[in-house]
């Protein structure tokens, strides 16, 4: 029997599309109150399990209990206490932005008066209070991701399943967004996310799966991940493409954990980036750009997966 702080548990949970094979018998579990991120690329099968989640696709193999049922017998139920912000927003252009969430509501069978409180917390809450009575149309795509959000949370949810939350966004309002998550987890609600943003990841998760090719390549918070997968600093240096490739040659005698070369940079990484950009210039080396940074999730994904994850 499950603990009774986890709220989603998949075994072996598989989804096939005739012979293809979407998510490939991944396990995980997923406590209250924090947030949980599927991070990979596109096709590497987050949306798949979010809609085995959302209890819209049933799943082909594997176990999946989500807040003590079984999505197949129990969809409704589990629906009612889901809050879902899709990936791409699904307003209705035509109507307000009040009236989005007041017509959104009445899906819940909840009460007007009930609908008609929680609308103005909810517009408060996303910043579109002054905004209530615009239509949806000319919104800012900032602003209709946070509308889909506060309609999304209109039946109270437990849970808040999110795909690709801030795709499309400009930094400024990808941050906005990020802030009102932050503050819905200090609330209590549990997210799950799937994104392929690294640092939305970083930001909003407590912990994450990475999926490649439909299964789960590694698991763990985010530091866990990179401390186990990368090293303390990445050493990114850039070449004229004519000297690319003979570079990358005499850096093997810099010492390092490891090194990739990509077609316009070559990263070493390395415990001291300063120490490694000195060593790489006693060979007599003289890069375009140097940087050293810390390193992120890019890099966890890159040694797990063997490619960037905009590849």
């Amino acid at each position: 029997m499950p603990a009774p702080d986890i709220l989603v548990r998949a075994h072996e949970l598989t989804k096939r599309f005739g012979q293809f094979t979407a998510v490939d018998a991944i396990s995980f579990e997923l406590r209250q109150g924090e947030a949980f991120g599927f991070l990979g690329p596109n096709g590497a099968g987050k949306s798949s399990t979010m809609r085995m989640i959302g209890c819209v696709s049933p799943p082909t193999g594997g176990e999946l209990s989500i807040l003590g049922m079984d999505p197949v017998a129990d969809g409704p139920a589990i629906r009612s206490r889901l809050g879902v912000v899709p990936q791409e927003d699904t307003l209705d252009v035509e109507l307000t932005v009040r009236e989005n969430l007041l017509i959104y509501g009445r899906y819940f069978g909840l009460p007007r008066a009930v609908i008609a409180d929680r609308t103005d917390r909810l517009l408060d809450f996303v910043q579109l209070t002054e905004r209530g009575n615009d239509q949806v149309e000319p919104l800012s795509g900032g602003m209709k991701r946070r509308l889909t959000i506060a309609r999304s949370l209109i039946n109270d949810p437990e849970i808040l399943l999110l795909d690709e939350p801030t795709t499309g966004l400009d930094p400024q309002a990808r941050h906005v967004v990020w802030d009102r998550l932050f503050r819905l987890k200090q609330q209590g609600v549990t997210l799950i996310l799937t994104t392929h943003y690294m640092d939305e990841a970083e930001q909003l998760c407590d912990r994450l799966v990475v999926m490649d090719g439909g299964k789960i390549a590694a698991e763990g918070s985010p530091r866990e991940l990179i401390d186990q997968y990368s090293s303390a600093e990445v050493l990114e240096l850039r070449f004229h493409p004519s000297e690319h490739d003979q570079a990358a040659e005499k850096l093997r005698d810099v010492p390092a954990e490891r090194m990739e070369v990509l077609a316009d940079r070559v990263l070493l990484y390395v415990p001291d980036g300063d120490a490694a950009l000195a060593a790489a210039g006693d060979l007599g080396l003289e890069p375009l750009t140097s940087l050293v940074r810390r390193s992120t999730l890019e890099d966890v994904f890159l040694r797990l997966t063997g490619r960037r994850l905009e590849d």
